[in-house]
């Protein structure tokens, strides 16, 4: 039986008050793309009942980035960075490691009870980054020597379409399946029949336009995600009664 996790690492830009006067003059930063990704968390929401079990965090990617592996020269933003090394130690073991922990070890738990994992970790992105436009709705980011990311995210992506064809669905992009990421942490922990982690990029441009467009995507997603779920359930289930 597979089981759904679904994670959101950059859902909101919350600096805990021991960490304020970091920040007094990075509101705007704070507001950026680079603070959190706007749009994250109402995205993830809308697909949390879909999910077994579902992770979300709202503090800043500026105080700690929860999507990089452990000692990655991004985990720590250049706020942060110039910190002396027991205080980014405590902020480790405060926010990072409990939150990567949790998810770990639920799939952990899943795997050894012969359970196969399918991990979205929600993410959206900035429609414009560094003077270059980004081409995509939608990116379904996997790693292609995983047959099963592989063919579980050409079916979403056929099923995304199917609901709504103006979507501009592609494949490792804006960033690679490969690149550094919580999924990709996982992938080194799990074989292929265990886990499968597929990163949902979603273009933010959907939030500065008009509402019902968002909540048209957002309801693509929702829906297809369902379908999904619902025949690669009933198949393992057939494979699993004959």
């Amino acid at each position: 039986m597979l089981r759904l996790i679904l994670t959101c690492e950059h859902g909101g830009n919350t600096i805990p008050a021991a960490y304020q006067d970091l920040f007094t003059h990075e509101e705007e930063l704070l507001q950026s793309h680079r603070g959190y990704d706007p749009g994250a968390l109402e995205l993830f929401g809308h697909l949390q009942e879909l999910a077994d079990k579902s992770f979300s965090a709202t503090t800043s990617r500026l105080l700690v980035e929860l999507n990089r592996s452990p000692g990655h020269k991004d985990v720590f933003s250049e706020i942060t960075r110039p910190l002396p090394e027991q205080e980014k130690e405590k902020l480790l073991r405060q926010y990072y490691i409990p939150y990567r922990e949790q998810v770990e070890g639920l799939i952990h738990d899943f795997v050894m009870a012969g359970r196969r994992v399918l991990h979205i970790a929600v993410h959206t992105f900035t429609p414009e980054l560094d003077g270059e436009k980004r081409e995509a709705d939608i990116g379904l980011l996997y790693d292609p020597k995983r047959e099963g990311e592989k063919t579980f995210s050409r079916a979403w992506k056929k099923m995304l379409q199917e609901q709504d064809e103006k979507l501009l669905v592609r494949y490792n992009y804006p960033y690679l399946g490969i690149s550094d990421g919580f999924p990709t942490y996982l992938r080194r922990k799990f074989a292929d029949g265990q886990y499968m982690g597929i990163e949902l990029e979603v273009n933010q441009k959907f939030l500065q336009g008009p509402p019902e467009r968002w909540e048209q995507v957002l309801q693509a997603l929702k829906q297809s995600l369902a379908q999904l779920m619902l025949i690669h359930r009933k198949t393992r289930n057939g494979e699993a009664g004959t």
